[in-house]
């Protein structure tokens, strides 16, 4: 992020996790909590959130299924376009073959990853 800091931040792990996400986001950027797989919640500084001005937000995304279950197609379809446009870029840092998938939970798990770790069972 040259220093900058990340405009997105998005924490599926919570505690010490969403912690970290507040001291590298961006002034002005959002960091979206869709789950808590460490077992514990992020506890939020919120006059962090207030000097550095950034947003925080849950996504609860499997309640669509209840509350907007068109949406659910509709987003795939624009994220897809995104990607193919170029838009959005994720970070993959590995391609695995189904038989290294064990690894990569492994090392997924004790944290020891960055960026997605992506099965592709073809390889």
């Amino acid at each position: 992020t040259g220093g900058r800091g990340a405009d997105v931040v998005v924490d599926p792990v919570g505690g010490d996790t969403f912690t970290r996400s507040t001291r590298c986001i961006a002034f002005e950027g959002r960091i979206i909590i869709i789950g808590f797989t460490s077992g514990a919640f992020g506890q939020l500084a919120t006059n962090h959130a207030l000097i550095k001005n950034y947003g925080v937000l849950g996504l609860h995304w499997g309640m669509y299924r209840v509350i907007a279950p068109g949406l659910i197609a509709e987003v795939q379809r624009e994220l897809d376009a995104m990607v193919a446009a170029g838009l959005v870029r994720p970070l993959v840092t590995e391609r695995l073959a189904m038989a290294d998938a064990p690894d990569g939970l492994t090392r997924l798990g004790a944290g020891a990853t960055t960026g997605r770790v992506t099965v592709i069972p073809s390889l």
